[in-house]
């Protein structure tokens, strides 16, 4: 099983495998010919009340991982299917967002592999 996680204005490469966006917007400014992603599952990402209380702040991270995490498990079918794809070839999680240490990504590929 290999995951990855990649911000969607970094340049796609051959050994990214099989690219999916999982924000609920598109990454402002990115074609979509660039991207070079399979799916975008906009279902994925966090409620827009979890993305608005959280805002970025690294002093709610740890509570928006708990609700993150909460939230992924009322979307086992989305969760599974990502499952199944990283078991067959390289699975790249697509982001947007400017903080590479706090995202949904990081939290998204924590539950996957676990």
């Amino acid at each position: 099983m290999t995951i990855k996680i990649k911000r969607a204005y970094e340049e796609p490469r051959e050994d990214d495998g099989i690219r999916i966006l999982i924000d609920r917007l598109w990454p402002r400014g990115v074609k979509k010919d660039y991207i070079k992603i399979k799916d975008w599952m906009k279902n994925i990402a966090p409620s827009w009340d979890l993305i608005k209380w959280f805002s970025h702040k690294s002093d709610n991270w740890e509570e928006f991982k708990k609700r993150y995490k909460k939230q992924l498990k009322e979307k086992e079918e989305l969760v599974d299917k990502l499952k199944k794809i990283s078991k067959k070839k390289t699975l790249t999680l697509v982001y947007s967002s400017s903080d590479e240490e706090h995202n949904n990504a990081i939290v998204l590929k924590e539950v996957l592999e676990s």
